[in-house]
């Protein structure tokens, strides 16, 4: 066992070596493009991997942004206009809307930077520049400590070095892991505040074909959103203020009105968020056919309650929009990628490369390496891991699924130091206000019958499929107060909780003090969503944590031990969030007998899916007159039709959403905003034949802007190029 934990580190070898096992797989660190780049010309394009990324002269990484926590947005005019996704910035919308301004239904278009809304809260984050950093992170640690003592020691080197790279300065660091541990990069940031709302469609066209068309291919969704970057007169990031000025930016990409043929070459430039490709077929057998369907079943159940509650009202459909939007992203990917691992064999794929990986690893040659034991190493983990993973499961998806769980969870620390009498009136007051503000952005959009309801079914689901063992105490409390019944105690929950009723609450709050602060903490819900953290955080979690921890472990050494085996091959870094290039060809796919999807959708199957008694398929009357009139002027393709969409080989995952699809010469040509379902297994397995990233074509986000909303202003802005 000594033998096996003993790592050896990487060099940038291990990178700049790598080569994927398919033409169009990989997300590939940008400042290693230049291994990359001659199969990048051969594939169409014209530029330089110094063109793509440099840190001595504008590059495309300057035009790029991640967008708040979790997307990815571009620049496109030297006055800081920025583009995302319309599911990007849905949030934002969904806040700004109200009954009277229902942005979500009827679209918000600025007339002039004044009338641009701004958003608190909202960043972008530029990366400045980022270096291999291995060797430093590395630094006294050899490949001998036990795991504990090797995160200690580099946690201690990425401090020592983040502070160095960042003092003086104004911007962020942060040291991110690839190949599960075996190398290190910097990442030095730039992070800008005052993020202003500049436009969106409605709904109509910004999110249609809605869920039912979500990770699905052939796409007729208009899924973009505009936003102005603004920074002081410095040109540097600054809170809010009036007296901001719009940001002048290093780079930003010029708009092609070209279009494309199959075959072309694309190129994505975004921040992808995570992927596992290289996990051991024990791992993906578990993620697709144990794991996900739990999910699976959980939120269907949240999206049955929530869904039918918003076809019968207009307010519910505001408020609960993000929320139901939020649920069904992933289970329908999920859905996906348990049907794309099953029709693509991919656990039997993987169990073929671990027969001949153990086969290399039993070799005379590789004796005394200990990479023999690897897998049945593996297989035995994650037997252990498997009973606290769907405890785990049962608890995030289940217990913490009801809405008033986070409004108690934002309650623990009001109490937890009213309670302390070393602590002052002021700090009292000052965490009272603290949960003041989060109670009046949750009550905006709560309706307590409706989270009744899903805190009913979730418990009832805990009750009936978790493992006794791992059941919150508070079903203890259920089992002798109400005998078991579930319904009865979620119905006096309701009725009796100060947090459940927004008067109740505010009335309570209005009043409280230090002794009062003993009745919140007695509080049915509050008592709810403490007993499910308690389970999840003291036992749950903390079992499964030394589990974990030796999978982690084995599989930086199998990573590493895949390497050794494999020394002519490439092997790109999992996404983890940070600033990646993909690449690959404009092109359909047939993913199934007598199915051939060509490469791209164009308006006319807006109208043919039409249908105004369903919210999600209701085309707005001004866009259906100008599909209707066919003048769609110098957004036309070459045919004459209007492109919307189209898909390419790229591989793509969560967190590219609204990153820029170029063409060869680093245009514009379109924003990723979705992943085929067929190939939603990417994150795990990745298809050449089936997997396929969603893209908006940008002529046609053109000729909303111009045609249907008039705002000429910005397409003037832009660098728009035949």
């Amino acid at each position: 066992m000594k033998r096996l934990v003993r790592i050896i580190t990487l060099s940038a070898f291990l990178i700049t070596t790598h080569h994927a096992l398919f033409a169009d797989e990989g997300m590939w660190i940008p400042m290693l493009l230049n291994k990359n780049i001659d199969r990048m010309q051969q594939l169409g394009c014209k530029l330089s991997a110094e063109e793509i990324y440099s840190i001595n002269r504008s590059s495309l990484k300057d035009a790029v942004v991640q967008f708040g926590r979790g997307c990815t947005g571009e620049v496109v005019s030297p006055k800081g206009l920025l583009l995302t996704n319309h599911h990007c910035g849905f949030g934002i919308i969904q806040r700004h809307s109200s009954l009277e301004h229902d942005y979500l239904t009827d679209g918000f278009w600025a007339a002039s930077m004044d009338q641009e809304l701004p958003n608190p809260g909202l960043t972008v984050t530029f990366l400045v520049r980022m270096e291999d950093v291995t060797s430093r992170v590395l630094e006294g640690v050899p490949g001998n400590l036990q795991e504990n003592e090797r995160d200690m020691r580099i946690r201690k080197n990425i401090r020592s070095i983040t502070k160095k790279e960042t003092e003086g300065t104004h911007y962020n660091a942060s040291v991110i892991p690839y190949f599960n541990g075996n190398q290190y990069f910097l990442y030095v940031t730039e992070v800008f505040k005052d993020i202003r709302f500049v436009g969106a469609p409605p709904s109509g066209i910004g999110k249609f074909g809605g869920d039912t068309d979500n990770w699905m291919w052939p796409r007729h969704t208009g899924d973009f959103s505009v936003f102005r970057i603004y920074a002081d007169s410095n040109n540097l990031p600054a809170e809010y203020s009036a007296s901001n000025v719009p940001y002048k930016p290093k780079h930003y990409f010029p708009v092609s009105l070209g279009g494309y043929d199959e075959g072309d070459f694309a190129l994505l430039f975004g921040n992808p968020g995570s992927t596992r490709e290289y996990l051991p077929s024990y791992a993906v057998e578990m993620i697709a056919f144990k794991e996900n369907p739990v999910k699976i079943g959980l939120r269907q159940k949240r999206l049955d309650i929530i869904g039918y509650s918003m076809d019968t009202s207009r307010l519910v459909r505001i408020q609960y929009a993000s929320k139901y939007a939020g649920i069904a992203n992933y289970w329908k990917k999920m859905i996906g990628e348990t049907r794309g691992i099953k029709k693509a064999d991919g656990v039997a794929k993987k169990q073929k490369a671990e027969q001949e990986f153990q086969q290399w690893a039993s070799s005379r040659e590789n004796e005394g390496k200990g990479y023999a034991e690897i897998l049945p190493l593996f297989e035995k983990l994650y037997q252990e891991l498997y009973p606290g993973d769907m405890a785990t499961i049962y608890l995030r998806e289940a217990g913490m699924a009801p809405e008033i769980f986070n409004l108690t969870t934002d309650a623990q620390e009001l109490i937890r130091i009213a309670g302390e009498d070393t602590v002052s009136d002021e700090t009292v007051q000052a965490a009272k206000e603290s949960l003041l503000r989060s109670a009046r952005g949750f009550y905006k959009n709560y309706q307590p019958q409706i989270d009744q309801m899903i805190t009913n079914e979730m418990l009832q689901q805990m009750q009936d499929h978790m493992e006794q063992k791992y059941l919150p105490d508070i079903f203890g409390t259920i089992a002798k107060n109400y005998h078991g019944d579930i319904g009865s105690y979620t119905f006096n929950l309701f009725a009796s909780s100060q947090f459940t009723d927004s008067t109740r609450f505010y009335r309570f709050m209005r009043k409280f003090n230090r002794k009062s602060a003993r009745k919140l903490a007695d509080d049915p819900a509050y008592l709810l969503g403490k007993s499910i953290l308690e389970k999840y955080r003291e036992e749950v979690v903390p079992s499964g944590r030394a589990v974990t921890s030796r999978i982690d472990s084995l599989q930086r050494v199998y990573l590493q031990a895949q390497m050794e085996m494999q020394p002519a091959s490439q092997f790109y870094p999992d996404a983890n969030s940070t600033m990646r290039v993909c690449f690959g060809k404009i092109e359909g796919f047939k993913p199934a007998d007598a199915v051939d999807y060509r490469c791209y959708t164009t308006t006319q199957g807006i109208l043919e899916k039409e249908d105004s008694s369903i919210y999600d398929y209701a085309v707005d009357q001004r866009l259906n007159e100008l599909i209707a009139s066919a003048d769609y002027g110098r957004y036309a393709d070459a045919d004459g039709t209007m492109h919307v969409a189209f898909t390419s080989t790229i591989h793509s995952t969560g967190g590219n959403s609204g990153a820029p699809v170029l063409n060869g010469k680093g245009e514009l040509i379109g924003i990723n905003f979705d992943r085929n379902w067929e190939g939603t297994m990417s994150d795990l397995i990745y298809d050449p034949d089936q997997c396929r990233n969603i893209v908006l074509d940008i002529r046609y986000l053109l000729f909303i802007l111009d045609h249907y909303a008039g705002e000429k202003w910005l397409i003037n802005e832009m660098d728009i190029r035949k």
